[in-house]
């Protein structure tokens, strides 16, 4: 199993890159490829085995991987069927339609219909990690803390983070979600 593959893109298709490694070209397929550029590139991989197929999806960021890899777990959604969404879908766009059960916003990528949106949404809701609660320049931790102490749900605190300043004491951070959460 590969992580990422550092190498030189030499070539960029309608639906693959080659990336250049130790006079080894590799094609990886990514959602959109003139999203990269020719040259050294760091790329994470998720590679592929099936019995009559070995392939490599590509991603730029570990993020992405990572929510690809959660996806891809769903039943009824391969491969093939995931990596498109990440052509016009973000990675927050697509986080934020399962958590706020957004079938529609699921149904606007190829092959995905009301069935597979509605098991996306049933395996993933809540067993996501966001970008604002591990966000490095959030100091959130604590405020977490003691909104989960004071019984509320992971999901339910993730809605309100992005409205509260990080640069307020704990106290003021705590009164602001409360406040927000009893709307």
């Amino acid at each position: 199993m590969f992580e990422y593959i550092k190498g030189n893109i030499i070539a960029i298709e309608n639906n693959y890159i080659v990336v250049e490694c130790n006079n080894i070209g590799y094609i990886i397929y990514v959602a959109n490829p003139y999203s990269f550029k020719l040259g050294d590139n760091k790329i994470f991989v998720y590679q592929y085995i099936k019995e009559d197929e070995m392939s490599l999806y590509g991603f730029k960021s570990k993020e992405e991987k990572n929510l690809f890899l959660r996806l891809i777990s769903v039943k009824g959604l391969g491969c093939k069927m995931a990596l498109p969404m990440f052509a016009t879908g973000s990675t927050d766009g697509i986080i934020d339609a399962i958590e706020r059960e957004n079938i529609l916003y699921l149904k606007k990528f190829p092959k995905i219909g009301d069935k597979v949106a509605k098991q996306i949404i049933l395996d993933l809701k809540g067993k996501l990690n966001t970008n604002v609660e591990n966000s490095s320049n959030k100091n959130y931790d604590e405020l977490i803390e003691v909104l989960k102490g004071l019984g509320y749900k992971q999901t339910d605190i993730n809605k309100v983070l992005p409205s509260i300043k990080s640069d307020l004491n704990i106290e003021s951070q705590v009164k602001e979600a409360l406040r927000l959460m009893l709307k």
